[in-house]
């Protein structure tokens, strides 16, 4: 997506995301003129379309749509609760009036002797963090990066794993919803869309992964992110919204097996974008692609381990929602432009929590989109540096359940849905009817 697609007032938006303060030097000074402090923003009219939609965001609601999805304990991919959640998300999609619900399906076989067992991650091998061997449990067994206490660039480090333990599930309900193992074979996601009123053609995607393992109830990875995607389309498909271009609300699922249900959308969909069917019917099964948008972890900003390896079990005064494109890809410049235009809806419209942007966006949904359209994605902490070195203890363990959050967590995540509805509201040009 480059500036030109963007009006006059969001291109301003973006680009003094980059304006740099710099000290003026006057003629013959021998010191630095001081800084003049930049004005307060600028307050939100009561009337503002953008600010009615994130007004319509609840807490609540927000908690509620977790905790449906946990009912299902960790909706590993390839099970009945797997399959039993798919259905579930669907018919939530519809009550809030994305009734043009759609199914993705293809069909996941691991390779000979990988992904079948428990713990079993990305590409069907190790998962994130590296995959303890069936039997053993993430928090204890195999090589962990940095141990316990350690230290990076980055500051404390962790322990970091995949449980694979069903006796580290203390409740016992829960262990036996969460027995039953994965097979390969055929496998579904479902997505709905809000059609546009002008460009029907063109689209945003925002994505969460519903699927996860570890023997919890994947309340955090990635009920958090989404519960995000479904209270957006529950807003943004109320009567009274209309959008001038197209959103799509996608639900992923095979995430933890290495991104295979967006890799399927991909592999489905990118030929199709753009293209009226039938023709002359104004109508776009696959609107033209113009950003991707993830989220994937949404809750747990509690700062690093300290010496001992343990994190606080308060939510940092610092936190904040980590807005991340990939330095590498091939649509990077725009994919940062993204990034900077969603930090400044978060600047104006965020209630609790600010926004930071790094470029390390790496293993989510987005991924397979981001040498295609820029793609970003919103998380608790920064994926590589923090995350992966064990700042959030609950990640593929039987303690991400959702009575392991406070609603300082998940406040978190309620500005990270009013960071996205915030942007996207202003991308595709959303009012609200009076």
């Amino acid at each position: 997506m480059g500036l030109t697609a963007l009006s006059p007032a969001v291109r301003g938006v973006v680009l003094g995301s980059f304006v740099l303060s710099a000290f003026v030097v006057q003629p013959g000074a021998q010191q630095q003129a001081p800084i003049t402090p930049p004005p307060p923003p600028a307050a939100v009219p009561a009337d503002d379309p953008v600010k009615t939609l994130v007004d319509r965001l609840d807490l609540e609601k927000y908690k509620a749509t977790i905790k449906g999805l946990t009912q299902f304990g960790d909706r590993r991919q390839g099970t009945e609760r797997n399959r039993k959640a798919v259905d579930w998300i669907e018919a939530q999609l519809k009550s809030y009036g994305c009734t043009n619900t759609e199914r993705i399906k293809y069909v996941y076989e691991p390779p000979a002797g990988r992904g079948g067992g428990a713990g079993a991650g990305r590409a069907g091998g190790a998962g994130r963090g590296g995959a303890p061997q069936a039997g053993q449990r993430g928090a204890a067994a195999g090589p962990r990066r940095g141990g316990a206490g350690g230290s990076t660039a980055f500051g404390g480090r962790g322990p970091t794993g995949v449980n694979s333990d069903p006796m580290a599930q203390p409740d016992v309900k829960l262990r036996e919803l969460n027995s039953e193992p994965t097979t390969p074979g055929p496998r579904e996601q479902v997505y709905c869309t809000k059609v546009g009123t002008t460009r029907p053609e063109e689209m945003y995607i925002i994505g969460g992964h519903m699927d996860g393992h570890g023997w919890g109830e994947a309340a955090n990875d990635d009920g958090s992110g989404t519960a995000l995607v479904m209270e957006i389309a529950r807003i943004l498909s109320s009567p009274d919204v209309q959008t001038e271009r197209s959103i799509r609300f996608a639900l992923w699922n095979n995430e933890e097996t290495g991104l295979n249900g967006a890799r399927a959308y991909v592999e489905q969909r990118q030929a199709l974008q753009g293209k009226e069917d039938p023709p002359g019917s104004g109508k776009y099964p696959e609107p033209k692609w113009l950003g991707m948008i993830q989220h994937d972890m949404m809750m747990f900003d509690h700062g690093m381990p300290g010496p001992d390896g343990k994190v606080s079990p308060e939510q940092r005064p610092e936190a904040d929602v980590n807005i991340e494109f990939q330095s590498t890809a091939k649509r990077v410049d725009d994919a940062m432009k993204l990034a900077f235009f969603f930090k400044a809806a978060n600047d104006k419209y965020a209630t609790d929590y600010p926004a930071t942007v790094g470029p390390h966006m790496t293993n989510t949904d987005s991924t397979p989109f981001m040498d295609i359209i820029p793609a970003i994605s919103l998380r608790e902490n920064e994926r590589g540096a923090h995350i992966g070195s064990g700042w959030d203890p609950h990640w593929h363990q039987p303690t991400d359940v959702y009575a392991t959050f406070s609603d300082k967590d998940f406040r978190l995540g309620l500005n990270a849905a009013q960071t996205t509805l915030a942007a996207l509201a202003q991308l595709t040009g959303a009012t609200v009817k009076k």
